[in-house]
């Protein structure tokens, strides 16, 4: 899928096994060694049981006496063999996938040396190099003045620092007060948010009724007074989870300006296009919010979990939101500059330097190959929608935006029934059965849901650099194979 890659100088060194095996399709092999390769993964995404089965099998029961090393390693490898291999070609089922080896790394340092990183003292190294991915992350939104930010323990976690800062920005009594200091507060976001929006409102008082969905096709729905209420914050979703849709940006922060909104972007699976120059446009207007969620674990493949949370503001404001000024740890007499002691910007008090996993790998990379990464995935989606609309019994959901590709397969008694409410109906029936037998089999791992008025559908999350067209070709076989007698 990238023939750059596979110059015909490598091409003469290598067979064209070989090739395949570092990721070079059929249709590459063809051109470079006249050659194809039977494509087999010998290896299960999974091995699945039942919880019972799966309660037998582990022994989970915790004793007063310990066990001998040789059991603690069959333990070990009983739950690397019954987890999700979600590191293999065929895991498409979430927003993250693969493995990224220079993220391992970092991650077994990290877990070797223990840091906490909320003050300098004691995560010197790291809290250096939280800062320098903040910067080059805060670069790459196109906050020319530069922001603040921090990396925290999920995209779930950042929307709700976001839901914080901004009430906190316009209501700055409400840290003391309480919500009694502040009038009823509402937020919009789209319809197709993260649940984590609604999730924030419900945690911090504000109410899931004070969240108004805006339809899709209804933007001047945000122009729309609510009586008694005072509207602080607009939401916008920067690649969304099941459809992977990107809201407008610039025309929200036109809105949000106008009404002095807090504008709140969360580009937390679709951020990663910002390292493309090919794909950015689809985060056109980004610059102009006030926080954006950037998950580096999602699409860019550092290891879970790897989240920025990120203001323009140079006020300090995410410390003065959340600071409690705990003298045990934030000392102002240390004989060094406090300002890198970043902890009183988290609500957590321990906190893992989960910066570390992106910054080596960048590192390793540099911006070219990540940038590649992303082109490379959004390519191979491509791929995969055009497969869609070629086949037969298959149907897109609607044309992918990034790399979600949403589609419906219909096994051959359904074809020649006419759309309608007895098609959907049992059309409803096939993705549960289909992904009940491949987890079974093992084979892969898609996920399916309902949307809205929609029957269940396969959504296909195309992500590790590993997974070739040839795989993708194998997923439409594997689910043709796995429902055509329904």
């Amino acid at each position: 899928g990238n023939p750059p890659r596979y110059q015909r100088e490598i091409a003469d060194r290598l067979t064209a096994k070989q090739l395949f095996e570092r990721g070079c399709g059929n249709e590459d092999l063809r051109e470079l060694t006249g050659e194809e390769v039977t494509f087999v993964r010998a290896d299960q995404v999974c091995e699945w049981r039942s919880p019972e089965q799966l309660k037998e099998l582990l022994d989970l029961e915790l004793r007063d006496g310990g066990e001998s090393e040789s059991k603690i390693l069959q333990r070990c490898r009983d739950a690397i063999r019954y987890s999700v291999k979600t590191t293999h070609p065929h895991f498409f089922n979430q927003l993250y996938a693969g493995m990224e080896p220079y993220s391992l790394v970092a991650s077994f340092i990290v877990e070797a040396l223990k840091p906490s990183l909320y003050t300098y003292e004691v995560a010197p190294v790291f809290t250096l190099m939280e800062d320098a991915v903040l910067r080059k992350m805060i670069e790459m939104i196109g906050w020319e003045e530069g922001g603040d930010g921090i990396f925290n323990a999920g995209g779930s976690m950042s929307n709700m620092y976001a839901v914080n800062l901004a009430r906190y920005h316009h209501f700055p009594d409400i840290k003391e007060a309480g919500l009694s200091a502040v009038p009823r507060l509402v937020m919009f976001t789209s319809q197709e948010c993260h649940y984590s929006i609604s999730k924030a409102a419900a945690l911090m008082g504000i109410g899931t009724k004070n969240v108004y969905m805006v339809p899709s096709d209804n933007r001047n729905s945000l122009c729309v007074c609510v009586q008694g209420a005072v509207p602080f914050m607009v939401n916008a979703t920067a690649g969304t989870t099941v459809l992977g849709a990107f809201d407008p940006i610039q025309e929200i922060a036109d809105i949000c300006e106008k009404y002095n909104l807090w504008l709140h972007v969360d580009a937390c699976w679709g951020g990663a296009a910002l390292m493309s120059n090919k794909h950015q446009h689809l985060l056109k207007g980004i610059h102009r919010a006030n926080s954006v969620a950037w998950n580096p674990h999602k699409m860019l493949m550092a290891c879970l979990q790897c989240s920025a949370f990120l203001v323009r503001d140079k006020t300090n404001l995410l410390q003065r939101c959340h600071s409690s000024s705990a003298s045990y740890l934030f000392q102002q007499d240390k004989f060094y500059d406090v300002s890198y002691d970043t902890g009183d910007k988290s609500v957590q008090c321990s906190r893992k330097p989960d910066a570390f996993k992106f910054w080596l790998m960048w590192k390793a990379l540099g911006t070219g190959e990540l940038e590649e990464r992303v082109d490379r995935a959004l390519a191979t989606a491509r791929y995969l929608a055009e497969e869609i609309k070629r086949r037969e019994g298959f149907r897109l959901v609607m044309e992918p935006e990034y790399a979600n590709v949403c589609f419906w397969y219909s096994p051959p008694s359904l074809r020649n029934l006419p759309d309608g409410p007895e098609l959907w109906k049992k059309l409803h029936t096939v993705a549960p059965v289909v992904k009940e037998r491949m987890m079974k089999k093992g084979s892969m791992m898609v996920g399916y849901q309902p949307h809205r008025d929609k029957a269940n559908f396969f959504r296909m999350i195309v992500i590790s650099p590993q997974a070739s067209r040839l795989d993708m070709d194998f997923v439409l076989d594997e689910i043709h194979n796995l429902g055509k007698d329904l």
